[in-house]
């Protein structure tokens, strides 16, 4: 593949063999059938513990979306779409790396960092010609480690290296590739543990979401005549589990602050519309910047909602006809909003119930910016789906995910099945998902030889890991 500089904008083009020995799709081809095929910008927005039902599109009827339910309206939602995993660290590890937790390197939340070894979404897009962008939460190396997002691909870095340092909207630094920047916020860290990353600002004065999203904006803008990854991972809505019940930190309420709501749900309302602001900034920006139907933007959440910070999911709804949370591998913990936005080649106003997942994420931006993703991943590109081309559109065996808290779970999604199991000698629930989103109804003894089928997924879809080991038992979470 040779590349050519027109104007100041990357093209691809694709000579001495064909697109089908890239390993595309026809729905990849279709796009490479011109001689020359411009890379679109790739953008991938991920908000932090947002619940199946936390956005107007997807049945929120209390919190206002509007920048969001906009962009779904011309685009695409993926409603059998599932994070990662259902807490922070290895849900962005998966995202990153191509990998579900049977394989990948981070599966729960410990100081565990990305290897030199590692390949990374953002590597594959930047030695394909892309300038490529972290601007938010990391949680995959800490300081001075080999996984630190300059060490992983990503030209430019601004925020926070730790899931810890992230619970705090007012810290006193944050993170600019590999320096810290300081803030006016003065922070108090908790008594019993005075050397912890986390704490509460004293004066609140820099809100780090804000500038957060300034930075998406200002890279985008800079970046504007050449191909771009930006990987905007916003912590709204993640409480600063460090301020106990005053946790969902928002400089104002907004429209919320006259409803007849508890503190926390105001806050947990005007936090999830402060981030749809900033959405409708980026985007109206992409259009004012005239780059807006070269740009692919992909918008899902980490896991499903939390009980963190005073914030009850069940006040407003926010895991919608799902049961279970975050830190649950039920449906309400792992299955995600998810809206896919790109203008002249996404139908507008769609919906898919194609079942994919954020390790697909990587194969299908591969796919995008027309390179080939790498052999070992567990991802299949989505975007046959995208395009509206179901025919090109290949589908999963089965999705896989595992849980080191408490002891250990493992869950399958087999097409309308779901397996749950506590332990890797636990009894195995199956849930009829065509019939019962909310998973009310273990049918396992009804159905046997799906049991055995979906038992026999857990045992071969994971690799022995030194960090996560597959325990016998596992404490079972009370579902809401």
């Amino acid at each position: 593949m040779t590349e050519m500089k027109l104007s100041r904008r990357t093209f691809v083009k694709v000579a001495g063999f064909s697109s089908a020995a890239l390993g595309m799709t026809g729905c990849a081809r279709s796009l490479l059938a011109d001689p020359i095929y411009r890379k679109p910008n790739i953008i991938f927005i991920l908000a932090d513990d947002l619940g199946y039902g936390d956005l107007g599109c997807f049945g929120q009827k209390e919190i206002q979306t509007p920048n969001l339910d906009a962009l779904a309206a011309g685009g695409i939602r993926l409603t059998d779409h599932y994070a990662g995993s259902t807490v922070c660290a290895p849900s962005r590890c998966c995202l990153m790396t191509g990998l579900h937790t049977g394989h990948a390197l981070v599966r729960g939340n410990a100081n565990v960092a990305l290897r030199t070894k590692d390949t990374t979404v953002a590597r594959l897009l930047k030695e394909a010609g892309y300038t490529t962008a972290l601007s938010g939460k990391w949680g995959l190396g800490e300081e001075g480690s080999t996984g630190i997002p300059t060490r992983q691909g990503f030209d430019f870095f601004f925020g926070y290296l730790s899931q810890v340092h992230a619970h705090n909207y007012y810290p006193e630094w944050l993170w600019r590739n590999e320096e810290k920047v300081p803030l006016r916020n003065q922070v108090v860290r908790p008594k019993n543990n005075p050397d912890s990353l986390g704490g509460v600002s004293s004066n609140k004065l820099d809100y780090s979401h804000d500038l957060i999203a300034g930075q998406a904006l200002r890279f985008v803008e800079n970046h504007k005549d050449d191909p771009f990854f930006l990987y905007l991972a916003f912590t709204i809505p993640h409480a600063n589990n460090e301020a106990g019940s005053a946790g969902m930190e928002v400089p104002e309420y907004g429209i919320y602050k006259d409803k007849d709501w508890p503190e926390p749900q105001k806050g947990h309302a005007a936090m999830i519309s402060r981030m749809d602001g900033d959405v409708g900034r980026l985007v109206r920006l992409l259009r004012k910047l005239g780059i807006e139907q070269d740009t692919l933007i992909v918008f899902s959440s980490d896991n499903g909602p939390h009980q963190e910070g005073g914030n009850d999911p069940v006040f407003q709804n926010s895991n919608g006809l799902l049961s279970g949370i975050k830190r649950h591998l039920y449906e309400g913990g792992i299955r995600v909003p998810t809206i896919a936005y790109w203008p002249g080649k996404i139908r507008a106003g769609t919906a898919s119930d194609h079942i994919s997942a954020f390790w697909d994420f990587l194969p299908t931006a591969c796919e995008a910016a027309g390179i080939r993703p790498p052999d070992g991943i567990d991802g299949i590109s989505y975007l046959p789906t995208l395009l509206g081309n179901k025919a090109d559109q290949k589908e999963h065996a089965f999705l896989y995910w595992e849980f080191h808290e408490g002891g250990s779970a493992q869950a399958v999604r087999m097409g309308k099945w779901k397996g749950v199991r506590y332990g890797s000698q636990g009894k195995l629930e199956l849930y009829d998902l065509s019939r019962d989103m909310a998973e009310e109804k273990d049918v396992a003894n009804e159905n046997p030889d799906s049991v055995k089928k979906i038992e026999a997924c857990m045992a071969a879809a994971r690799s022995e890991s030194e960090h996560w080991k597959l325990e016998k038992t596992g404490r079972k979470r009370p579902r809401m």
